[in-house]
């Protein structure tokens, strides 16, 4: 009874972990045993409303009309704190088969600045979303297809070379094909994806300082683009607990306003994933990146991670990432990223998270930037359908750009419930 007492936390932990969201955002889209037996029965699945209160303070939440200003057209050239409330109804659809699974996930985000800060801020109150699909086909089979569509309308990017203050609207589709021949210690995944990304300015005039395209409102959709992926991941498990792993990916960006060439670069690495004892996990691959598209060059390519299970209910995880990406009005740019993360369930319903990471950021070109990322806080289960939550965000930027909206620091602390049918 005790080691199925601790399977069952060690598996409570990690759907806990993976509902948590991602550097304090709204909630993830994905179930946890908490949901139960609840919702309303589809098939074999079932169909859950949810809903999300939560009410934050954001020190850096956006450009807004000076106190008396009647045109909300003028707004204030520095980023301004303000008190949000976020209102998130969802739905969640659960369909699980052998043959067909499929998962579609999406709830509307209503933020509301409130004012009480900055009076002029309720003019920039505005909707954003997020939703997911997911459909597999034969799973357990040798020949898998998977198909997955992400969309989110949110004020936190995908650009690396804009700052604060800006609405990005993204959406993904993408296929995946795992092939599993003979007994699955061999598996090779090709995929494809297509996505794109718009933006839009939360203020209508440069922030003080700014020096160029990527801080200005009126030449923020110069970043706009579309994205076109194509490569496999590969895993041999040759041994019981230890695999060799690969990844190859090429990327088409083409940039849909603006001057900035398009993008071609081919990234690729490899190296070994497994086991060192039951309770330390380590990856480590070594690559290149190249830009075929002629003039930036490459860069090498690296990742070591480990993971270490304190216990059952606690795992920490630490590790490097070096990457190279696209972006626009610089051609590429490189990642070096740190990070450390933390998780533990206590008492089979509180858990404590906490996670970091420092990046330095290289464009090409002279433009360097460090961002520093820091999210901890706490989640309770009342009860199977009741669930809460709050936390603390740091994020702080530095760049040898000046403006203030890629220069700054920005703290965030928020409470949440979140109800599910």
């Amino acid at each position: 009874m005790t080691r199925l007492a601790n399977k069952w936390r060690a598996w409570s932990l990690l759907a806990m972990v993976a509902s948590w969201p991602a550097s304090g955002q709204a909630p993830a889209l994905t179930g946890g045993p908490h949901t139960g037996g609840n919702g309303i029965k589809v098939g074999d699945g079932r169909l859950h409303a949810t809903f999300d209160f939560e009410t934050r303070y954001d020190s850096a939440a956006g450009y807004f009309p000076p106190p008396g200003n009647m045109d909300p057209t003028v707004v204030s050239d520095q980023l301004s704190g303000e008190a949000l409330l976020h209102i998130r109804p969802g739905l969640r659809l659960e369909l699980p088969g052998k043959l067909v699974e499929l998962n579609l996930r999406g709830y509307a985000d209503y933020v509301h600045y409130t004012g009480l800060f900055t009076p002029g801020s309720t003019n920039t109150s505005h909707l954003q979303a997020q939703a997911d699909l997911d459909v597999v086909f034969n799973q357990e089979g040798q020949i898998g297809v998977e198909v997955a569509d992400h969309f989110q309308r949110s004020d936190r990017t995908r650009s690396a070379a804009i700052g604060a203050g800006v609405l990005s609207l993204f959406n993904e589709l993408k296929l995946r094909v795992p092939l599993r021949p003979g007994g699955g210690a061999l598996e090779v995944v090709p995929q494809v994806s297509w996505g794109m990304e718009s933006f839009q300015p939360m203020g209508a005039l440069a922030p003080v300082g700014c020096g160029g395209i990527e801080c200005d409102p009126a030449q923020v959709s110069r970043f706009n683009y579309s994205d076109l992926r194509a490569g496999f991941d590969g895993r041999w498990r040759f041994l019981p607990k230890t695999a060799v792993v690969a990844d190859v990916d090429l990327n088409l960006r083409d940039y849909t306003n603006g001057d900035t060439p398009n993008a071609l670069l081919l990234k690729a690495k490899g190296g070994l994933a497994g086991l060192v004892t039951p309770r330390i996990a380590v990856t480590a691959m070594l690559g290149w990146g190249q830009d075929l598209s002629g003039g930036l060059g490459g860069t090498l390519l690296a990742q070591v991670e480990g993971s270490y299970m304190v216990s059952p209910t606690t795992t920490l995880k630490a590790g490097y990432a070096r990457t190279l990406e696209p972006v626009a009005a610089f051609g590429q740019f490189r990642d070096d990223r740190a990070y450390l993360e933390g998780q533990a369930l206590l008492g089979g319903r509180l858990t404590l998270r906490a996670s970091s990471a420092l990046d330095f950021l290289s464009f090409f070109g002279d433009r360097r930037d460090t961002v520093f990322k820091l999210d901890v806080g706490p989640q309770y289960q009342f009860e199977r359908w009741l669930i809460g939550g709050a936390g603390y965000l740091l994020n702080t930027r530095t760049s040898t750009l000046t403006g203030a909206g890629i220069n700054y620091s920005r703290h965030e602390g928020y409470v949440r419930m979140t109800v599910t049918y």
